[in-house]
């Protein structure tokens, strides 16, 4: 399991409304640990496709929020309509799905992506969903 830094546009996934994660390079499908950044990007709030689709919702930063599954990673051919509103142009689409909200969010320091968690981290996690089966 891998772990994926991010910036307010991680709270759309925990939402269900976002389920195409942008990256510059490929990565391969399997389960991934989402986590938002140390500071909340306030320009980013801003944007309306996010500012909406978060409304209400407590932002939490520098912590691991949920686990997801990257069922695809494709960059949309030239000229094709973007397959995702939350698809940009160029990048690399990783496509989320079973989303599993943390009921804690568990605090972590960021790295460099993709990054294999401590057994502490993922044992923080994993008590949290005893159900889960990656």
């Amino acid at each position: 399991m891998h772990h994926a830094p991010g910036p307010p546009e991680k709270w759309p996934i925990l939402a269900g409304a976002k389920t195409v994660e942008n990256r510059p390079t490929p990565w391969r499908t399997g389960w991934v640990l989402l986590h938002t950044s140390k500071t909340i990007d306030q320009p980013a709030l801003r944007t309306p496709l996010i500012g909406r689709t978060i409304r209400g919702r407590e932002l939490i930063a520098g912590a691991v929020v949920d686990v997801a599954r990257i069922t695809d990673c494709h960059q949309d051919p030239d000229g094709a309509p973007p397959c995702s509103e939350w698809a940009h142009p160029g990048a690399w689409h990783l496509v989320l799905a079973d989303v599993q909200e943390l009921p804690l969010p568990v605090p972590a320091r960021g790295q460099v992506v993709p990054w294999k968690p401590s057994l502490d981290l993922l044992d923080r996690v994993f008590q949290q969903l005893p159900d889960f089966r990656p």
